[in-house]
């Protein structure tokens, strides 16, 4: 497997895992038409569009550890919102993860922490065996 194939794997997982935590956290099935509505996702008040701004500004690890330190893993829509910025950071090209010390192993290693955290661990070893 080369270094692209790698990384579009990656994606896929990612990818895959934002469907399966939207069935398991609101009961029903993900589709791309939901992505309109994910303006109403914040953490603490703060919007994922917010977080997505730090992100496109170089602040990946900034964004990560202010959505982690405020997100209550009780609130569904909270997690999911941060399900969508891995999403959303594991887009971005190698270079500018690379220029801005991220990773889209990160992004990975960021859901299943949120699947352990959220007391979904079997999803968790799902993506992990991948």
């Amino acid at each position: 497997m080369d270094f692209n194939d790698e990384k579009d794997y990656i994606m896929r997982i990612i990818k895959e895992a934002v469907r399966v935590f939207y069935s398991v956290l609101f009961g029903k099935q993900y589709t791309s038409v939901e992505l309109p509505e994910e303006n109403k996702y914040e953490v603490s008040g703060k919007t994922l569009e917010g977080f997505k701004d730090m992100v496109d500004k170089g602040l990946i690890n900034e964004a990560e550890n202010m959505l982690l330190e405020h997100m209550d893993v009780a609130q569904k829509e909270e997690v999911f919102a941060a399900v969508l910025f891995y999403e959303y950071v594991s887009e971005k090209d190698e270079e500018f993860l690379k220029a801005h010390n991220y990773s889209r192993e990160e992004a990975l290693d960021g859901i299943n922490m949120l699947a352990e955290k959220k007391g979904y661990g079997q999803i968790s070893e799902i993506f992990k065996g991948m």
